[in-house]
C-alpha cells in the first residue's frame, strides 16, 4: 500500500507531500517531500484513524426508536426497559447484520477499530447456546465481513442490581457467573484465531451493579492482561447506590480496592467528585466518553477540563450507536463543556487548536483503551489511516492548523473519503467497499425483526 498526502499529521505537526506505505497491515515508511508516483493513492489530508472504545452494536437497530415521549419523567432507566423489549426478538442472524452495518457506518465516519462491549450472550429466557460464544462469533464475522480493527470485550453480567438482585426479563440474555464467563472467554480465545492479527480480546465486568467484588476479583485474577472496560459512575442514581451498598462513590470504590491501571477504560465516568476526578487522571486510566449517548440519554456532562488539568487520558465511544461520527462525538463532547461552565475552547490544557487537542487526545487514548498499537501514523504501528476531503466547504478555506476545527466543529462524515484499518483499504470514496452487501442484509433482518416487534 502507498497512499500520497497533500497534508499529513504527523505527531502534532502538520507536514507536505507525504508519501506512506505500509506491510503487513503496519506503517513501514513515511518519506516526505515527495511527489506522487502513477502507482499511489492519493489523498489531500490524511490522519491517524481513531479507536471507537465503546459500542454496543445491536442498540444500532434501535436508533429512532426510543425518541418518544411516556407519561411520567422519562429517563435512561426508561429508555434501558425498551432496550429490554427489544432483547426478547433477537436472534444470532439480526445480531450479525446489525453489526456489520454498524461497523461499516464506524469506518464511513472515520473509525478504524472498535472495542465492542458485548453483553448478550444466551438465548432468550437466558439458556445458553449450544456454542457458548455463538453471539461473540456473530460480532466475529461482522468484523471480518467489514475488514474493521476488533478489540472484543465479552462481558461479565451477574446481578440485576447492587444489592445482587436476580437477573430478569431482557437481563437473562446477559447472563453469566464466573465460571460461565471464564469459558465464554475461552471460546472466544479459540473462534477468534481466524481473525486478523490486529484483533484483540480483553474483559468487561459490566458495572459495579452487575457485578460483585468478590466475582470482580475472581475474573481479574483470572485474566491478567489485556484490556479491562467497565461502566461506572454513569446516572446519579448508580452512584447513590453504590454509595449505599458499598460505601463509597463507584470511581472512589474501585480505585481503592482494585490495581487501575493503563489496561483499564472506565465508560463514562459522568458524576465523580474533584477528588475522583484526580485519582482516576492520575491512575493512567482511560475515560471512556462517549458524548453522543451521553446526550441522547440525559446522562449528564463529563468533567473535562478538570481531569485534563490532571493529565487524564480520554477517548470517544459511539456506545449506543444512535448516530456514529468521529466529528459529532468530538464536538459534543467539546460543546457540553461549554454549555455547563458557560464559556468556550475548554478541551485543551494549553493555547492553540481545540479540535487538534480533542482529536489526537482521543487518538492516543482510543489506542491505549483497545491496547491497539495506533493512534499516531508512526513507522511499526497499525496502519490505521483517514483521509478526508479538503475542497468541502467546511475545509477548504483554512489552513492546515485549522483542518481538524474544521473537521470537527462544522463538518461530518461526508469529509471523509478513504479508511483502512491495519492497512485494509475498506472506505473509498467516502463509500464501504462492501456497502450494498451490508445494507441489503441489514434491511432483510430489520424487515424481520420489526415484523416481530
Amino acid at each position: 500500500m502507498r497512499i500520497h498526502a497533500r497534508h499529513m499529521l504527523m505527531g502534532h505537526n502538520w507536514v507536505s507531500d507525504a508519501l506512506v506505505t505500509s506491510a503487513d497491515g503496519k506503517i513501514a515508511s513515511i518519506n516526505l517531500g515527495v511527489q506522487p508516483a502513477s502507482q499511489d493513492h492519493r489523498v489531500d489530508i490524511l490522519l491517524p484513524a481513531l479507536a471507537n472504545l465503546h459500542s454496543h452494536t445491536f442498540q444500532r437497530a434501535m436508533a429512532g426508536m426510543t425518541e418518544v415521549r411516556a407519561a411520567g419523567k422519562e429517563s435512561f432507566w426508561t429508555w434501558r426497559d425498551l432496550m429490554y423489549r427489544f432483547l426478547n426478538h433477537l436472534t444470532p442472524d439480526h445480531y450479525e447484520a446489525i453489526a456489520a452495518l454498524a461497523f461499516m457506518e464506524m469506518q464511513e465516519a472515520g473509525f478504524a477499530s472498535v472495542g465492542e462491549f458485548h453483553y448478550v450472550h444466551q438465548q432468550l429466557g437466558g439458556a445458553p447456546y449450544d456454542d457458548l460464544a455463538e453471539l461473540s462469533a456473530r460480532v466475529f464475522s461482522a468484523a471480518s465481513d467489514t475488514g474493521i480493527g476488533l478489540t472484543h470485550l465479552p462481558v461479565l453480567y451477574t446481578h440485576g442490581g447492587v444489592n445482587q438482585e436476580p437477573l430478569s426479563g431482557g437481563q437473562l440474555r446477559f447472563a453469566n457467573d464466573v465460571e460461565g464467563f471464564l469459558k465464554l472467554h475461552e471460546a472466544c480465545v479459540s473462534q477468534m484465531g481466524h481473525l486478523p492479527e490486529d484483533s484483540n480480546l480483553g474483559i468487561a465486568p459490566h458495572s459495579l451493579r452487575a457485578t460483585s467484588p468478590g466475582d470482580l476479583t475472581q475474573v481479574l485474577e483470572a485474566t491478567p492482561s489485556g484490556p479491562v472496560h467497565i461502566h461506572i459512575a454513569e446516572q446519579t442514581r448508580e452512584v447513590d447506590e453504590v454509595q449505599a451498598k458499598l460505601g463509597a462513590r463507584p470511581v472512589e470504590w474501585l480505585l481503592d480496592h482494585v490495581e487501575v491501571d493503563t489496561r483499564w477504560c472506565l465508560v463514562h465516568a459522568t458524576h465523580m467528585s474533584d477528588a475522583e476526578t484526580a485519582a482516576l487522571a492520575q491512575s493512567g486510566a482511560v475515560a471512556g466518553l462517549c458524548p453522543i449517548t451521553e446526550a441522547n440519554l440525559g446522562d449528564g456532562a463529563f468533567s473535562g477540563p478538570k481531569f485534563l488539568e490532571h493529565g487524564g487520558a480520554f477517548g470517544v465511544g459511539s456506545d449506543s450507536n444512535v448516530r456514529i461520527s468521529v466529528a459529532e462525538e468530538l464536538r459534543t463532547l467539546e460543546y457540553s463543556q461549554r454549555l455547563r461552565d458557560m464559556q468556550r475552547n475548554l478541551m485543551i490544557k494549553r493555547a492553540g487548536s481545540v479540535g487538534q487537542a480533542l482529536y489526537l487526545g482521543a487518538a492516543k487514548g482510543g489506542a491505549q483503551a483497545l491496547g491497539r498499537a495506533s493512534g499516531e501514523i508512526k513507522v511499526g504501528l497499525w496502519a490505521d489511516l483517514v483521509a478526508l476531503d479538503q475542497n468541502r466547504p467546511s475545509l477548504c478555506a483554512l489552513r492546515p492548523d485549522q483542518f481538524l476545527d474544521g473537521f470537527c466543529f462544522a463538518g461530518g462524515n461526508d469529509l471523509v473519503t478513504d479508511c483502512w484499518s491495519a492497512g485494509r483499504h475498506m472506505v473509498k470514496d467516502g463509500l464501504h467497499v462492501r456497502r450494498e452487501a451490508i445494507l441489503s442484509r441489514y434491511r432483510s433482518a430489520m424487515s424481520d425483526l420489526v415484523s416481530a416487534l
